[in-house]
């Protein structure tokens, strides 16, 4: 088995940049708060560098460790009612009780539930909309914020054709950990983020159409609506992204890089949009379970579309995981739209104030469902603004404004 044992100066800089950066949108974790740390057990030197970082933040750390080999046993032998158990009175509480989350991806079997049910996996995840609906309202009050961060596995890095040593250097250098301060790096990033977010929120864009020989897209924007990025929420992250009105898409786009989803391989990807709705899926390579993802409630419209500049991003290798790979740069950088759920802090005003009929009626889709389909081919992205110009906006990998 292939080994590669991390510094303890990467671990220290990893858990520095997770706790004192990402956590509160960038300004890191105040004492007193509580971080819940859900990290796979082979992950364990990194959970236990979160729970010091934490501590030595005056912090107080929950660390849940997962098991890892126990999925496909579960999915296996779980009955209807044991695949849609939902201990409410359970979970109800520690959303009170959180003040944060970090979430550590590890995959040592990227292909351990390859031979389950899709409708198996899919009816489990449904069943715990109401606990990521209450994580997203808590969000939206200002008082929770949650990042995502890659341990990479042996597995993993086969599949891309890395050695587990190449593999780490990838997630050292996407994150800035090959750096003496890497929050600095990434406090210049955001900067450098910030600057292309001014200018594409002040252009007051209607919709914007993606060309290209694998794209003809064109996607409504909606009102009050924001493009992000640079938040802390996902490390690392280099995108530009909103959340448009799913009615207004329509078009064709094709992806040319494999998403690995709920144990299984996606591969050559091809959507079509009719009044915001897919109207047309196909996959050479996992159509199976793309088809039970789309039939989810809401999966089957659009709930972001992002870019990446190639400028910004340091990740110069496919990486078999979403949260890497739709931040990849190369010479265009990359496009991706995510089925699904919508990021309500797109909306640029109070969401404290709103409804859930208030968000339907901007048309941010509401799903258990959220999965990124990333193409890195060119592309040409124009703006149509609101009165009546267009704008290219994203040509050859770059922000062109």
């Amino acid at each position: 088995m292939a080994r590669y044992v991390l510094s303890e100066i990467i671990l220290k800089r990893y858990a520095d940049v997770l706790v004192n950066y990402a956590l509160n949108s960038g300004k890191g974790v105040r004492p007193g708060e509580v971080v819940q740390c859900v990290v796979p057990d082979v992950a364990k030197p990194l959970a236990l560098a979160l729970q010091n970082t934490l501590l030595q933040a005056g912090a107080q750390p929950l660390i849940r460790l997962l098991p890892t080999g126990f999925s496909k046993d579960f999915f296996s032998l779980a009955n209807q009612d044991q695949l849609t158990f939902f201990p409410d009175k359970y979970l109800k509480e520690r959303v009170n009780l959180i003040d944060h989350n970090i979430a550590i991806i590890a995959d040592p079997d990227p292909f351990e539930l390859k031979t389950i049910a899709p409708q198996k996996i899919i009816l489990n995840r449904d069943s715990q909309k109401p606990y990521k609906d209450w994580l997203t309202d808590k969000e939206v009050q200002g008082r929770f914020t949650w990042v995502v961060a890659l341990w990479g596995t042996a597995a993993k890095a086969k599949l891309v054709g890395l050695s587990l040593k190449n593999y780490w250097r990838q997630i050292i250098q996407a994150c800035f950990l090959d750096k003496v301060d890497p929050i600095a790096e990434w406090k210049q990033i955001s900067v450098l983020q910030q600057k292309i977010l001014v200018k594409l929120n002040t252009l007051n864009i209607q919709s914007i159409h993606i060309k290209g020989q694998d794209v003809d897209l064109i996607i409504q924007i909606g009102h009050n609506r924001q493009w992000i990025g640079g938040s802390g929420r996902n490390i690392p992250s280099f995108e530009i992204f909103t959340s448009p009105d799913w009615r207004g898409t329509s078009g064709w786009m094709k992806f040319n890089q494999p998403v690995y989803r709920y144990g299984n391989l996606i591969q050559d990807i091809y959507l079509e949009f009719n009044q915001g709705i897919v109207v047309r899926a196909e996959a050479k390579t996992g159509n199976k379970l793309l088809q039970a993802m789309l039939k989810s409630p809401n999966a089957d419209k659009l709930g972001e579309f992002s870019l990446t500049d190639s400028r910004l991003s340091r990740i110069t290798h496919i990486m078999a995981e979403i949260l890497f790979d739709e931040n990849i740069g190369g010479p265009y950088g990359n496009s991706h739209v995510a089925i699904g759920m919508a990021y309500k802090d797109c909306y640029q005003g109070d969401g404290k104030k709103l409804t859930a009929k208030d968000w339907d009626k901007l048309g941010f889709n509401d799903s258990s469902e959220h999965t990124d389909f990333i193409s890195t081919a060119d592309r040409t992205v124009t703006a149509k603004l609101s009165n009546g110009r267009e704008k290219t906006i994203y040509q050859d990998g770059q922000f062109t404004l």
